[in-house]
């Protein structure tokens, strides 16, 4: 365990913050915790807390020295794995984003059963639970 860390938080970087927040909300069924002009949070757990930022506020950051995050719309950037207690529901909340669905519900190798989908900028999500 690292201890020296006491906090995560992930933040994606999104091509339009308002439907990228209204897609989140509806995944988590909840409303985000904080929605401000640049950033919208989702508080996850104690421990944990997701962030969507424009792409353009963020390149104000990193450019020139990386590229402008709107060149990588649309390409799996990254996956978010969430351990949940009811994956159906999940499943059947998740089709009714109308989201591409990558991958069904199935036992996977390494011990969880899953389902793959993907959010509006194409960053991967999965849903899982372990198997029983």
């Amino acid at each position: 365990m690292i201890t020296h860390i006491k906090h995560t938080e992930f933040i994606l970087y999104v091509k339009d913050q308002q439907k990228s927040t209204q897609f989140y909300e509806q995944l988590f069924r909840k409303s985000a915790d904080l929605n401000v002009p640049g950033m919208t949070e989702f508080i996850i757990n104690n421990q944990c807390k997701l962030g969507l930022m424009p792409n353009d506020g963020i390149a104000k950051i990193i450019t020139p020295a990386l590229p402008h995050p709107n060149l990588g719309n649309g390409i799996p950037r990254c996956e978010l794995y969430f351990i949940v207690e009811n994956l159906k529901v999940e499943y059947e909340n998740v089709k009714k984003l109308n989201t591409t669905i990558i991958s069904e519900i199935e036992p996977r190798n390494w011990g969880d059963t899953a389902f793959y989908f993907s959010d509006l900028d194409g960053h991967v999500i999965a849903f899982a639970e372990k198997m029983k």
